[in-house]
């Protein structure tokens, strides 16, 4: 097991600290603006907020469904600081308990109602959005390998604002080389080449403006046959404000048919019949929601990814969880620290939290002496391969 410090939240002004004291004060005030909710809903979400931040770790109610696996997750946490739990831990629990604050799990008007629900369907229904979808008109010129590297690219960068299908149609999947602390994706598509026609697994990161080029890029997968099934998986319920569900991806395979760009909108059809066939398959697991790295996969998860010619993890939080959100030395080789997964692994991530590996030295001490947060400002990103012995 490693020695690396596990990331908690305990440290004044550090970036963990700052998720707890700075991010999610805005984060409520958001959620409360954005729905009419009720006096006793929006008391109970001010409360986890105060606990949160100057209280300690309280269990689930007795009466939930899953207050007995918590309290599992939790032996030895209860009734310490917040700030003492694995940053990974706690910030888990505090969407798990936002979501009780709004009565999402609870009988009652509110049940069921994704509290970021607006966020979603804003970002959506975005006119930026229409000014991507129509430059995908653009990709269908490229050569297949270039068309390639742009919906990769494309898919990389999906949450960062200024990068997009126009920018990498433009560029020919270019799209800010100079950002990327790490490319395998020479090897990324090399090894589905030699793997062609198996069983892919997505791991899903956001919805929205996100989760359209992750749509996109499995409906190149499919098209030219380097998966035979797409098998992408999801939240089982709403998770880190923007985190997809199945809503999401409906209603993401929604705006892709209903754009008015023709390449986007035979995207959305393909993967539509693709759903309807089986090729392309949504699945999820109450262990996407669990406060837990992927080293603790339960056995039926592990069995789904074994047999997988490749795993895809999007995003942030599924980067944390495939390495451990721990603060390894930066040069730890990436293969080491994902090495455990049940599958080759591919993980495609803009850097938002501290945690990372498989940089070089020297590469290190540039970024370090560049006077800039690098590992949590968004301006960096990565493609790192593991592949199975």
């Amino acid at each position: 097991m490693s020695t690396a410090p596990v990331i908690r939240s305990d440290a004044p002004r550090s970036f963990a600290w700052g998720v707890f004291h700075e991010r999610h004060p805005r984060l409520v005030q958001q959620v409360l603006d954005a729905l009419p909710y009720g006096p006793a809903e929006r008391e109970a979400v001010r409360r986890l907020l105060a606990e949160s931040t100057t209280g300690v770790l309280e269990p689930l109610g007795a009466e939930l469904p899953d207050a007995a696996q918590w309290a599992e997750w939790g032996e030895g946490l209860w009734g310490r600081p917040w700030g003492e739990a694995p940053f990974l831990w706690a910030e888990s629990y505090f969407y798990r308990r936002l979501l009780d604050a709004t009565g999402y799990f609870r009988p009652g008007a509110w049940q069921g109602v994704d509290p970021f629900a607006p966020f979603k369907n804003a970002e959506l229904a975005g006119a930026a959005v229409d000014e991507e979808l129509a430059a995908l008109g653009g990709l269908e010129e490229l050569p297949v390998a270039r068309r390639a590297e742009a919906l990769l690219s494309s898919a990389l960068w999906g949450n960062r604002a200024d990068l997009s299908f126009q920018i990498t149609a433009e560029s020919g999947g270019s799209t800010a080389s100079s950002d990327l602390v790490a490319d395998d994706s020479a090897l990324l598509w090399a090894e589905l080449e030699r793997v062609r026609g198996g069983r892919v697994c997505v791991v899903a990161d956001n919805a929205g403006r996100e989760l359209l080029p992750d749509l996109v890029l499995i409906d190149h997968l499919l098209d030219v046959g380097l998966a035979a099934q797409v098998v992408l998986y999801v939240k089982p319920w709403p998770y880190y404000v923007s985190d997809a569900t199945m809503a999401d991806v409906l209603a993401a395979v929604e705006r892709l048919r209903a754009a008015s760009a023709k390449a986007a909108r035979a995207s959305g059809e393909r993967l539509w019949r693709a759903m309807d066939s089986g090729v392309l398959v949504v699945r999820t697991h109450p262990f996407f929601c669990a406060p837990l790295p992927f080293h603790d996969l339960p056995a039926d998860l592990r069995a789904e990814f074994t047999g997988a010619a490749m795993t895809i993890l999007k995003g942030d939080l599924n980067y944390r969880r495939l390495v451990g959100d721990r603060l390894w030395p930066p040069t730890t080789l990436f293969s080491e620290a994902a090495g455990h997964f049940p599958s080759a692994v591919a993980a495609l991530r803009t850097l938002k939290s501290d945690v990372i590996v498989g940089l070089e030295a020297g590469q290190l001490g540039r970024l370090d002496g560049s006077g800039t947060p690098w590992r949590t400002n968004g301006r960096h990103a990565l493609v790192q391969v593991s592949l199975r012995p």
